[in-house]
């Protein structure tokens, strides 16, 4: 049995290759994305934040991971908006709904951060 080899190659080719791609996407997402970009000077802001009010690496954990799901949720998002967008920029209501679910996603990964947020800090403030 033959193995189709990949165009990224393979091994530790592979993996560095895929991390080029991956920083390409972000500094796409941040040049063509303006809630992306938002949303990564938030994280930037709010990481020291996050740092200087834990009382323990795993508060702190939890605080970076929900801002980082909400780059990650909005990368997705973008991805989706921008195949959608390739396809066909003419009115249909599935890529409507498509780009409607993907903003969904988004708008609960920050409720996500909302609540864990809220929680740290009314236990940060009350004792």
């Amino acid at each position: 049995m033959s193995e189709t080899l990949k165009p990224n190659g393979q091994g530790l080719q592979r993996v560095i290759r895929a991390t080029m791609c991956s920083i390409q996407g972000i500094k796409a997402a941040y040049t063509h994305e303006a809630a992306f970009r938002q949303e990564a000077w938030l994280v930037i802001l709010l990481l020291p934040i996050a740092w200087l009010t834990s009382h323990s690496l795993g508060q702190f954990v939890a605080l970076a991971s929900c801002l980082v799901l909400v780059l990650i949720v909005e990368l997705l998002n973008s991805a989706v908006e921008a195949v959608v967008d390739r396809i066909s920029l003419e009115h249909s209501e599935l890529a409507g709904r498509a780009k409607d679910m993907g903003s969904a996603a988004v708008t609960l990964s920050l409720v996500i951060v909302a609540l864990v947020w809220g929680h740290h800090f009314y236990h940060y403030f009350t004792g």
